[in-house]
């Protein structure tokens, strides 16, 4: 049958299809994230591609009735009240979705990400062996994952946090909006608590977290001045955290962290945070070529060391990526590195390395084996 011509499945021939069954059809397809909008057919993201679902065309009678089936009477008037939620929902017993839903143009829209059950391990992923080096050795500080959304942070910190997992005895508490993958205890002891069904808000999360006695802690995105100090607080006692930001590349995520605190108290917030926190890694999805990779993550790492903490403290982010280009050695790479190996190992194509390169010219000269040099940061 030809790409895009209807397929006919007995589950969506009912005018009144239940929302799971949109789920379970994703699973099948293996479709990465289901989109609903009033007059138009279901959607769902495939390899990266917004793809139709044969199903009738949405109303608003019908989108209501699929979104508030999975609400509780409480999340309900929250959305009401608010125009818009975040929780997640299971299907069956390994599949979850993080759904949020929204109002746009007065009606009721819908966006929700697929969390498989199992939690991929390291070599499924593609990280750099760098990645799991430091899931493996760090044991205080701060770790950040940042990207765009859909670039794969939840996941790339899930495996990093099973790692820890299943190979050190330890207490990792997590605080999550929402839950997205299920930790078993192995090793350690996992603790999920989820915002608004665990504890009221983030808040109330962090001011308790420290009497929970973790050893590894999961705060979620750095949304805000609160939670970086709460973060950084911690990992000056000695804890190991991990959090997300919505950053391209590092220099960018040390700037967007630093830009939460007021004038008066960046100076203090450059020298804690320089010394507290230990790796960066930016990642973005490209689309891949090999039949079991069809998405790779392009990564760049930022590893702590005395120039990082040097430039951290004084302000010096645009000197960040020279530093990262020095730090080679140490395992850190910037993304024409992490691009140039993706296209030699025929991971993606050439094309698509250099769509998302932030350095056309650089990757083109590194591919020719001529590498930028850190140009003498100290």
């Amino acid at each position: 049958m030809a790409k895009g011509q209807p397929i006919e499945h007995k589950e969506f021939t009912d005018k009144k299809p239940d929302i799971d069954r949109l789920f379970n059809y994703m699973i099948k397809e293996g479709a990465s994230d289901l989109h609903l909008k009033v007059g138009l057919k279901p959607r769902m993201r495939v390899h990266g591609s917004l793809e139709d679902i044969p199903a009738a065309v949405l109303s608003e009678k019908k989108m209501e009735a699929l979104v508030f089936e999975i609400l509780t009477e409480n999340q309900k008037q929250f959305y009401l009240e608010h125009g818009a939620f975040d929780f997640a929902h299971q299907v069956g017993p390994m599949d979850r979705f993080r759904v949020n839903i929204f109002r746009q143009r007065g009606y009721t829209s819908l966006v929700a990400r697929h969390i498989t059950g199992d939690i991929p391990p390291f070599e499924k992923l593609n990280l750099p062996q760098v990645v799991q080096d430091l899931a493996a050795k760090s044991h205080d500080g701060i770790v950040l994952v940042t990207g765009p959304t859909g670039s794969g942070k939840s996941t790339t910190i899930a495996s990093m946090l099973d790692y820890i997992n299943r190979h050190r005895p330890c207490h990792i508490v997590t605080i999550e909006d929402p839950i997205e993958y299920l930790h078993q205890d192995h090793q350690a002891t996992v603790n999920q608590r989820e915002i608004g069904i665990d504890v009221a808000d983030f808040d109330l999360a962090l001011k308790s977290l420290m009497r929970q006695d973790p050893d590894v802690v999961l705060v979620g995105e750095m949304r805000d001045h609160e939670t970086i100090t709460a973060a950084m607080r911690a990992a000056e006692t000695g804890h190991l955290v991990f959090g997300t930001l919505h950053a391209s590349n590092a220099a960018q995520t040390v700037q967007r962290i630093l830009d939460l605190f007021p004038q008066e108290e960046r100076e203090l917030a450059r020298s804690t945070f320089g010394n507290t926190m230990r790796a960066i890694i930016s990642q973005q999805l490209l689309k891949g070529i090999k039949p079991d990779a069809k998405r790779v993550p392009a990564v760049e790492i930022l590893i702590s060391n005395p120039t990082m903490k040097k430039l951290i403290a004084e302000g010096r982010e645009n000197d960040i990526p020279s530093a990262i280009r020095g730090g080679r050695g140490e395992g850190m790479q910037d993304f024409t590195d992490s691009l140039e190996k993706l296209v030699a190992g025929e991971w993606v194509e050439l094309e698509e390395a250099l769509r998302c390169a932030p350095n056309v010219e650089e990757l083109k000269m590194a591919l020719k084996g001529v590498r930028a040099s850190s140009g003498g940061i100290m």
